[in-house]
């Protein structure tokens, strides 16, 4: 019996391996590398490095770009979450509750961007956003508007809210997916009796679709903020560089430019530990205001 035990224990690790290995590879080493880095002076191009202890989180501290990267990764964040969850909300109740012929079409299209590259979303939408060839503009003169016309990504006040418009407008698909995925599961019997009780169409939305599809809810928050304090720089960097005048800089492209622009890894390094750390606290705090008692019916 121990030895069948053994056996069996040795196989579960046997089985788990190749994943420890990879995430040993692809994740541990990354995160530890970065951390010691951190306390190098390095140009990440040769091979001398001087330890320089702490000065990187001095600099870090001093740097006057940081606090508004931080604002706008938050700023990003928060914009995120509330616009698609409202419309992944919004449209995974209407095609999985009204009857629609065309749902499965919708579906394809509201997915199609998360099929796309990001770098390929980011030429798209700089295109649609040129100031003399793009749609906005051409739209906005076709409909008579053409004092509302700017330099969307050339102007330090709407720079980060066109760049918040591609973003939105590439999560919505997925998170509609999931929850969708959700709802169909919700027995249809809990809105019959609720009819019969007298619920009104709200009602049952928010009685019933929203505390059951909460599991899926809470995923895909935390999945949006993660992605966006970690990923949102490939669109940053692919439509304005971090520009104009830092305007649009998040943590994640200052990150970019610090260690292969200008050549100071090291510095570079330290922006990622708080990019780490800020993740981490923001994950950990919303676990914890998002926690709540399963709901059965």
């Amino acid at each position: 019996m121990v030895q069948t035990k053994k056996q069996k224990h040795l196989f579960l690790a046997f089985c788990l391996l190749p994943t420890f290995i990879l995430f040993a590879v692809f994740t541990l080493y990354p995160l530890f590398s970065g951390l010691y880095y951190s306390f190098f002076d390095w140009s990440g191009s040769s091979s001398k490095k001087e330890f320089i202890g702490f000065a990187n989180y001095v600099q870090l501290f001093k740097d006057s770009v940081i606090p508004d990267t931080i604002i706008h990764d938050y700023f990003l964040v928060v914009t995120k979450v509330i616009g698609i969850m409202i419309l992944a909300i919004f449209f995974a109740v209407a095609l999985t509750q009204l009857k629609i012929k065309e749902a499965p079409f919708y579906r394809i299209v509201f997915f199609f961007p998360n099929i796309m590259s990001v770098v390929v979303i980011g030429i798209l939408w700089t295109f649609i956003f040129n100031p003399n060839l793009g749609l906005v503009n051409s739209g906005l003169e076709v409909l008579g508007l053409e004092s509302l016309a700017k330099p969307w990504l050339g102007d330090e006040k709407w720079a980060l809210p066109s760049i918040m418009v591609p973003a939105i407008w590439a999560g919505i698909g997925l998170f509609m997916l999931m929850l969708m995925g959700g709802i169909a599961n919700i027995s249809k019997s809990y809105y019959e009796a609720a009819r019969i009780d007298g619920a009104s169409e709200w009602q049952q939305f928010w009685k019933i679709t929203l505390p059951l599809v909460w599991p899926q809810i809470k995923v895909s928050i935390l999945y949006i903020v993660i992605t966006t304090l970690n990923g949102s720089f490939i669109l940053v960097q692919v439509m304005t560089g971090g520009g104009p005048n830092n305007a649009t800089h998040v943590m994640g492209s200052y990150l970019y430019q610090q260690a292969f622009k200008q050549y100071n890894f090291g510095y570079g390094a330290t922006i990622g530990v708080m990019i780490l750390v800020l993740s981490l606290v923001t994950v950990l705090l919303l676990q914890f205001l998002m926690r709540r008692e399963k709901v059965e019916y």
